[in-house]
């Protein structure tokens, strides 16, 4: 037995506490330099990484360029701009080989893996070192689509894990038929088109829900190269890709050989796209409208316009055709239109000769003095003031404060009817009423009928020497028709995002009344007379009752036409851009013309309706003579038997 030494006892217990010192130090050394490798590598991969949103909905919107689509008023498409984004359509209301031929090539264990596909990523890794190239990826549908909606295109290895990071989140967040709804409404299929409804529309002409097997096979094709396999750029190439789209259908159990053999048999045919008319002017004042009501929030509208197509190809025909046939050799480079149907609803609107060379919209924007066409007002105040069509003026030489306004080719008639004056748009008439009631009066009443001014009360509004635009003017001479009431011009019924999420509904709006009836009625009637029988009569619809006035500003600036039927109210102007003289162009010519052209074919298969106006009372020459004499001299007895001052 050997001697009990205690202190190699001693040297014992000292090595292994010392030994397990040291092991406590490797091992906290160690899982120091595993907290800080892991912390630095969350950093470095996740610091700048994107997030999932905390309102999933918002996935819908990101990374959406500017996207616009007009519809017209029987909710068709009218124009576009911008990439194309579909309706929103669920993989439930899909065909299943649709979603089948997708899933074959992009994702064939989607409804089995988290997000990420550890099985996949192996079995490509292998594919890829056997080739010595890369031939397949990882990649599964879901990161595919955060890589769309959240990340850069960056192909690092830090981009990949945090696709990688966000796609299993994601899955814990959305159902897997949300989110392949989500990838295959959105997934860029080229040609400007993203997700499968708008690329369905694009390539075949009609709605994801009624593709056949070659053609789901021929988008299906697409995402790995949209470009390079796009069915209208390369043919050959698309179907010898969607022929792989089928034998991976084969592959993966969702088809058999027969259904295969048939898609072969029956190849998809790529259709011409149809352009749709561009529509500029429309479009920017619709965008405009549209961006203001909801606050530019969503980046894609599909913006519901009251726009009649057949209305507004004739608008932007005999525009394009009168100026260029009969206005250019009359010194006329420019011109607008717009007709409002009876509701205010816009249904056609042309803002200039062509938008191409001019984006300035000339029926909305561009505010130009109106000339004669402003008498509407003068004389619709006088109605209020007491005067009446039979009232009696005398047509002569007059001065106000300085001014002496005269009469379109001289000369002076000498005793006159309000009517006749107004027929015949005789100046002075118009100054002498406008310093008998007040310039203030005139504006004040132009004002309730929705010219938004500022309006001066000078003397010279009697004569339409202040800016108006056609919008406005067209808008307030729709009072008259209306009776009084004033409908505001509108161009908008409802704006939704291409989801078809409404954003905006536009309410019934009941119309104002800022005019007498009965005094709308008798402005009608003379308007009427202006088209039978006076400067407008260049305007007259056989067969058809029409009321308007004509208006030309000074030096043939300006030539316009304003009137009505009882279905439709159309306004026309006529000038330069820079301002300078026509060649003696007037209301009653070349734009009374335009607009007649316009309406005789806008009311073709409209019914015949009469205006509400007494009948237009149309007098020779020397009756007009006496009926003045004798409107006169009634005055005269009347002011006699009451002493007062005969109007």
């Amino acid at each position: 037995m050997k001697p009990f030494r205690a202190d190699i006892l001693r040297d014992e217990e000292v090595r292994a506490e010392r030994t397990k010192k040291i092991w406590f130090g490797v091992i906290l050394t160690l899982t120091l330099v595993l907290v800080l490798g892991f912390a630095a590598a969350q950093r470095y991969f996740f610091h700048d990484s994107a997030e999932l949103p905390a309102d999933l909905e918002t996935l819908w919107t990101l990374g959406k360029e500017p996207s616009f689509v007009l519809l017209d008023k029987n909710g068709e498409v009218l124009a576009r701009r911008g990439p194309r984004y579909g309706q929103v359509i669920s993989v439930t209301q899909m065909p299943k080989y649709v979603v089948q031929a997708f899933l074959a090539m992009e994702d064939q264990r989607f409804y089995d893996h988290d997000g990420v596909d550890k099985k996949g990523i192996l079995r490509a890794a292998w594919v890829n070192w056997r080739a010595g190239k890369t031939l397949q990826g990882g990649s599964t549908i879901t990161q595919q689509l955060v890589k769309l909606l959240l990340l850069t295109p960056d192909r690092t290895v830090k981009r990949k894990v945090q696709e990688m990071r966000l796609a299993q989140a994601l899955e814990t967040r959305l159902s897997k038929d949300e989110i392949l709804t989500l990838y295959l409404n959105r997934i860029y299929l080229g040609n400007r088109a993203y997700g499968i409804d708008a690329a369905a529309d694009r390539y075949f002409q009609k709605s994801v829900t009624d593709l056949s097997l070659s053609e789901a096979a021929m988008l299906a094709a697409l995402p790995k190269a949209p470009s390079r396999f796009a069915p209208h750029l390369h043919p050959d190439e698309a179907r010898t890709r969607s022929a792989l789209v089928l034998q991976a259908m084969v592959e993966a159990g969702f088809l058999d050989e027969a259904a295969r053999q048939d898609a072969l048999s029956h190849p998809a045919k790529p259709r011409s796209t149809i352009p749709h008319p561009d529509h500029g002017y429309i479009f920017d004042l619709a965008v405009e409208r549209a961006l203001a009501i909801t606050g530019g929030r969503v980046p894609d509208l599909v913006i519901a316009t009251t726009i009649d197509p057949f209305l507004q190809n004739l608008a932007e025909t005999k525009l394009r055709d009168g100026i260029t046939k009969d206005g250019f050799p009359r010194k006329v480079s420019q011109g607008a239109l717009i007709s409002v149907d009876r509701s205010g609803a816009v249904r056609a609107i042309v803002g200039g000769l062509s938008y191409r060379d001019s984006k300035f919209n000339r029926a909305y924007a561009a505010r130009r003095q109106p000339g004669s066409a402003f008498k509407a007002f003068v004389y619709a105040a006088a109605f209020e003031a007491g005067i009446r069509p039979a009232s009696v003026r005398r047509d002569e030489p007059i001065e106000i404060a300085g001014w002496s306004p005269g009469n379109y080719g001289g000369g002076y008639r000498g005793r006159v009817t309000v009517r006749e004056a107004f027929r015949r748009s005789i100046n002075t008439v118009a100054a002498q009423i406008t310093n008998e009631i007040g310039a203030a009066r005139v504006a004040a009443l132009a004002t309730r009928f929705g010219i938004s001014g500022p309006l001066q009360p000078l003397p010279s509004i009697a004569l339409g020497a202040q800016e108006v635009s056609l919008w406005e003017l067209t808008q307030a001479f729709g009072v008259f028709g209306n009776g009084g009431e004033l409908r505001r011009n509108f161009l908008i019924r409802s704006i939704a995002s291409s989801q078809g999420k409404t954003l905006f509904e536009r309410p019934d709006i009941r119309p104002s009344r800022v005019y007498d009836d009965e005094y709308a009625k008798q402005m009608t009637g003379m308007m009427q007379e202006v088209v039978l029988a006076g400067t407008g009569r260049k305007a007259k619809i056989p067969g058809r009752q029409v009321a308007g006035k004509t208006g030309t500003s000074q030096q043939w600036r300006d030539a316009w036409f304003v009137g009505f039927s009882a279905q439709l109210t159309t306004g026309i102007w006529l000038g330069n851009d820079d301002n300078t003289p026509m060649a003696k162009v007037t209301g009653g010519s070349l734009p009374a013309q335009i607009w007649q052209k316009f309406m005789v074919s806008a009311h073709k298969d409209l019914p015949v309706e009469p205006l509400k106006s007494p009948e237009p009372q149309l007098l020779s020459e020397s009756d007009e003579g006496l009926a003045a004499f004798y409107g006169e001299l009634a005055a005269v007895f009347g002011a006699l038997e009451s002493d007062s001052t005969p109007y």
